[in-house]
This record gives structure tokens, sequence and C-alpha cells, in this order.
């Protein structure tokens, strides 16, 4: 059904009047930073409950007009991804497991009550944006273009119901490191009066609802100095779920290695699932359980703990070198990236970047 849907999609082209001059765009991604620039084109697909998915278009970036009654301005319905494009040593461009960023999506369309995207339609807007801003991908070491797939009710109403009309967008960033600072681990602050997601909630879904939430504790993060804001259950206030925009995987002394499980409250991410599985290639046990802060600090100050590294599309694998909170403070390990962290973090970027060898089929060639 899906592959038939995304066969009578004629995706029309219309060519940009004035793209970004070669000069230019080169000397943008030098320095890319981070979701600052943007590439010239746009992917854009609509949806109503009468024509079902129709409008395929790839052509130049531009505003989106809405209607001030638009239902995602007051009813939040959205829903959003992100994967990147990487340049391989031959010259072509290839995307990381892209098929789990369509799956992920569409389990969040359902859970904020929007219609679900044929996959093969979402894989074919992403590799139409590539193919046309290819020359968007910068080729330094730990760049890449990121893609942000999105959705939204565009229907004009007010009345607490599901919207029947929506869009669907792909936009692209040419992306450097996502950490400004450069460090080699992150510091995190625990938030002890703000949680991310209750049981029941959108905390497994992709939403912008969710972010939004966490922007205030994250200022009081940056405010403290440090990197990130770390979330606790909303229901005891003691186990550790996720940071604002990443995952957690704490490394002991025996080998071991816990991440915490998807109860619904924590984004499933797809950095995390590969480093799961990565790691016990390594011979490792990793374990999805419960792990609370109170331990936390136990096995950092024991030396039971030896290593915590945060994941995800943006910052891929990042270690955590020192925590903070109301409580005190403690450091993990020598406060800097160990040995695991940085191994896992060669092998991943290894295998997106086409420089180790892929087992999995996680890379998508885009040529």
């Amino acid at each position: 059904m899906a592959s038939e849907a995304a066969a009578q999609m004629n995706f029309q082209t219309m060519e940009h009047p004035a793209p970004m001059p070669i000069d230019q765009r080169t000397q943008v991604l030098l320095t890319p930073g981070f979701g600052t620039q943007f590439t010239d084109h746009m992917v854009s697909i609509e949806w109503s409950d009468t024509r079902g998915w129709h409008n395929g278009v790839i052509g130049p970036r531009h505003p989106i007009q809405l209607d001030p009654a638009a239902a995602v301005l007051h009813y939040a319905q959205e829903i959003f991804e992100g994967l990147k494009a990487y340049r391989h040593p031959d010259g072509t461009a290839a995307l990381f497991r892209p098929e789990a960023n369509a799956k992920r999506f569409n389990d969040s369309a359902r859970r904020m009550a929007m219609p679900e995207l044929p996959e093969e339609m979402f894989l074919e807007a992403i590799r139409l944006l590539v193919e046309k801003d290819n020359g968007w991908i910068p080729e330094e070491e730990g760049s890449s273009l990121y893609l942000r797939p999105f959705m939204f009710a565009s229907e004009a109403f007010l009345g607490v119901r599901p919207a029947k009309r929506y869009k669907f967008l792909v936009i692209a960033s040419p992306a450097g490191n996502y950490f400004k600072s450069g460090a080699p681990a992150v510091s995190i602050w625990v938030s002890s009066d703000y949680t991310r997601a209750a049981p029941g909630g959108t905390g497994a879904a992709k939403c912008g609802g969710n972010y939004a939430a966490s922007l205030v504790p994250q200022a009081e993060a940056i405010e403290r100095g440090h990197d990130q804001v770390v979330f606790l259950d909303a229901a005891e206030r003691k186990w550790i779920e996720e940071l604002g925009g990443m995952n957690l995987f704490f490394v002991f002394d025996d080998g071991r290695v816990l991440t915490p499980a998807l109860t619904g409250t924590i984004l499933p991410g797809i950095t995390r699932n590969s480093l799961i599985t990565l790691l016990r290639e390594e011979g490792l046990t990793v374990e999805e359980g419960r792990y609370s802060l109170e331990q936390w600090r136990e096995d950092a100050t024991t030396g039971k703990l030896v290593e915590t590294f945060a994941c995800g599309t943006a910052a891929v694998v990042t270690a955590v070198g020192r925590v903070s909170g109301h409580d005190g403070e403690f450091t993990i390990g020598t406060g800097g990236p160990g040995q695991l962290t940085q191994k896992m973090k060669d092998r991943l970027t290894g295998i997106q970047r086409g420089l180790v060898a892929d087992s999995h089929g996680w890379v998508k060639k885009l040529g």
C-alpha cells in the first residue's frame, strides 16, 4: 500500500531562480556551525482528509504562509525528525538508517493524531533534497548535511480535534559540531524542579512540545555553566531518564553498560539503538533498566562507574565529565572521554562516513 502511494506521488520540480553562489557556499561550508545556515531547496507535500497525500514539490526554500488560525499555532500538532547525509571518500552521499527515521516519524504521527506518511514517500523526499543540494554536503571531518523532515497541522480552525489538513516539509542545513565549546566532555545539570515527560504523555514522540518544555531547565543549566540538562522521572524524581535531546549510557568497571529503558517517557533514539548493537558486538553486556541519581553519584565516587556518555543524531557520541545539581557535584572518571566512549564514537562515525565496514546494512548510498 505504501509503495503504491509513493509510486503515485509525482514530485514537481521548481528551479531556484537565484541559488547561493558557489564561492559564498564554499565559505559557509568551512564553518557551518549548527542549524544556522540552510540550503537552497526544500521538499513539501500536502495532506487532506479528502485527497490524502498530494502536491509533492521540490523547489526553492521559502517562507511558509499560514493562516492565523492554523491548528499548529493553537494545538501544537507538530512532529519532526533529524538525520544526516555524509560525504563518503568516493565522493558519494550516504544516509544512516533513514528507514528508522521514517518509522519513528510515523510512531510520532500516531501519538499526535496525525496522518502517517508512507515510508517510501518519506525516503524519496529525503533522497530528492540531498540529490538537489548535494553540493551543500560539507567534507570537513565531523561535518555533515543535517536533514529536518517535519509535519504540522495547517487547517484553519479553532476547536480541540485532530486537524484535517497537514503539510510535510524537508529542509537541510550544513552542520559542524553540535557543542560550540568543542570540549572533550560536557557537563550537565540535574533538573530537580522540572521534568521532561510523564507516563502516558508524549515523551516517546518527537514533537516540538517536548523540546519547548526543556528550554527553561536547559537555560538554567547554561546559566550555571553547564552544557546540558538531565531529567529525572516525573513520578519519583529519582530515576535518570535522558538529556534535553540525547540518550545516556553508563559504563561500569566490570564491563557492563546500562542505558535507561524505553518506558514511554524516553525518546527511542536511533543512535541509542545502533550503539546497543555495536556494544554487544564488542562482547559487552548491555542492560536496559533503571538507574537512580543517588546510585549514579555513588558509583562515580567509588570508581565503579568509569564512563558516562550521551548520544543522539546531532552530537553523535559525547562524553559526560561532570554532573551538578542542588545536592552537589561529582566527576565521572577523569572528567574527560573514556576509552570505550571514544572507541564507540570512532566506530559509529566511521560507519556513517564510509570509513568502517557496515555489516548491518545501515548506510544507504545515494550516488
